[in-house]
């Protein structure tokens, strides 16, 4: 369990909390590129780390993501007009460009230079594959964008789904890095994919490593003559990375669930994919089914997921339709911020134990005046071949150290099944 002074600590995000310092620090999710599809349409608004926002693609097709409301008198800039480069509040005409530049102050005399005093709040961006990526920290600390592998692929090779969560960031996180609950949350009374493996072995044996880029989390279940070996990673400061909807010993790539909080109570949760070796096909992005236009899930709280009995207990698991709602389910029904100063912790949360300390220590050393860790800040280390995440046998008789020696704690040689890897030998 952790302290209620230190659940505090690690959920608490809003702007001047130790937490919301850290996640400030990295480049996280604000938005989807098809929220402001094209130049001049119009803005949206962007709840983020406890800040009302408004996000906007001028005329030009540049991303400003600036404070919602506007510096004059609070006007709120999401009815704003957005034109000639520059989105205008709709009170007094104020203008503002994608840097937090005041352009235009047109009730104001001819001759003034009252707009040239002021800056309005607005953050870097950075566009990749279908997502709007946002820097809130430091200008002077703001570190090298990531070059992930899924964002080196071409976009048709990727997917994407936004929806919002009922709860705070750490619920969701956390049940990324937690194999066991495959047996159980995720189980269908078919034996297809791996439900057979997770049927037969609940109670999988945890490895965590601690790596430059945040914990390789490893799970392990026995079958016969083998070991089922599973996996999956926590990359700073809100990334799960799974080997979701993949066969096992298939290597074409993985997801990456992410949980940004909008607020303390509230998180977005993107569910990126990617494939290393082809364009990923309409039917596998079967979580956009669930979700409704405006990102909220069609199975909520407020109407219980749709929860079946009947399908209950001739279908799956929980009644429940999707792995989408399955976690939902799991992690709002916990409440907005569950207390984990009650819980009662077992073996089976090694992994959940290992991604908490990493994250509280580097929320403490932070407030010590100590870098977090996996801040790019050289180029030649804007490199990361040793996250990948895969379902795999392996025989008894073969540690997953040899057998995947690029699996390292720091970045040290290319995956051989990685996307770069892969160009460069056709090349």
């Amino acid at each position: 369990m952790l302290s209620k002074e230190d659940n505090d600590l690690i959920t608490r995000t809003n702007a001047g909390t130790p937490a919301g310092d850290l996640m400030r620090r990295y480049w996280i999710p604000a938005l989807l590129s098809e929220e402001i599809a094209a130049p001049d349409c119009p803005p949206v608004r962007v709840k983020l780390l406890g800040e009302g926002l408004v996000a906007f693609r001028d005329t030009q097709g540049r991303i400003g993501l600036i404070g919602e409301h506007c510096a004059h008198r609070g006007t709120s800039l999401f009815f704003g007009r957005n034109e000639e480069c520059g989105l205008r509040c709709i009170y007094h005409g104020w203008k503002y460009d994608v840097e937090g530049n005041v352009m235009d102050t047109p009730a104001e005399p001819g001759n003034s230079d009252f707009r040239k005093k002021m800056r309005h709040t607005a953050y870097p961006t950075h566009e990749a594959n279908g997502v709007v990526y946002a820097y809130l920290g430091p200008r002077e600390k703001m570190p090298l964008f990531p070059n992930y592998e899924w964002l080196q692929v071409p976009l048709e090779f990727t997917y994407v789904t936004k929806c919002l969560l009922e709860c705070n960031y750490l619920q969701g996180l956390e049940g990324e890095c937690d194999s066991s609950h495959l047996s159980f949350l995720h189980r269908a009374f078919t034996n297809e994919r791996n439900q057979a493996m997770y049927k037969s072995d609940t109670s999988p044996v945890y490895e965590t490593e601690d790596a430059d880029f945040g914990v390789r989390l490893i799970a392990t279940r026995s079958s016969d003559n083998q070991h089922y070996v599973r996996f999956s990673a926590f990359v700073m400061p809100v990334y799960g990375c799974v080997p979701a909807g993949r066969p096992t010993n298939e290597l074409d790539g993985y997801e990456i669930h992410t949980y940004v909080p909008a607020d303390d109570t509230h998180c977005w949760g993107y569910d990126i994919g990617f494939r290393r070796d082809r364009a990923v096909r309409d039917d596998e992005v079967h979580r956009r089914k669930q979700i409704n236009p405006d990102y909220s899930k069609i199975r909520n709280a407020r109407n219980d997921y749709l929860q079946d009995r009947q399908m209950q207990k001739t279908v799956n698991f929980t009644g429940i339709e999707d792995f989408l709602n399955h976690d939902a389910c799991a992690t709002e029904s916990m409440g907005a911020i569950f207390d984990r100063s009650k819980e009662h912790l077992g073996v089976s949360d090694k992994a959940v134990i290992a991604v908490r300390k990493r994250l509280l220590n580097s929320i403490k050393e932070l407030q010590q005046g100590i870098e977090p860790p996996h801040l790019v800040l050289t180029a030649e280390r804007n490199w990361f071949p040793h996250i990948d995440c895969f379902a795999h046998l392996v025989a008894k008789n073969v540690s997953w150290r040899q057998k995947f020696d690029y699996l390292t704690p720091a970045a040290q040689k290319e995956n051989p099944a990685s996307f770069a890897a892969r160009q460069k030998a056709a090349s």
